[in-house]
């Protein structure tokens, strides 16, 4: 079992755990929470970079890279975007 922190906008921490899988609505909050902490870090944040890191804690199931693609592009957050989230 992993724990996942996720950021929302104003800043908050919630936690994500207990679970060996998680829930569509979770993999999409980890995937733009994961999204916005690497921009913020000024590290990679494209999809295949989401991808390394929910594969680095472990996030079961783990989406494809073109889901994740379409899951920041639904909301927003893909190339040109300017400052910080």
């Amino acid at each position: 079992m992993s724990t996942v922190y996720l950021f929302n906008h104003i800043g908050e921490m919630s936690m994500i755990s207990g679970s060996s899988e998680y829930t569509k609505s979770e993999i999409r909050e980890i995937i733009i929470s994961t999204k916005l902490s690497l921009y913020n870090q000024n590290m990679a944040c494209g999809a295949h970079a989401i991808r390394k890191a929910l594969e680095n804690s472990n996030v079961r199931p783990l989406p494809s890279i073109s889901s994740i693609g379409r899951i920041l592009s639904r909301y927003g957050l893909t190339y040109q975007k300017t400052g910080l989230y």
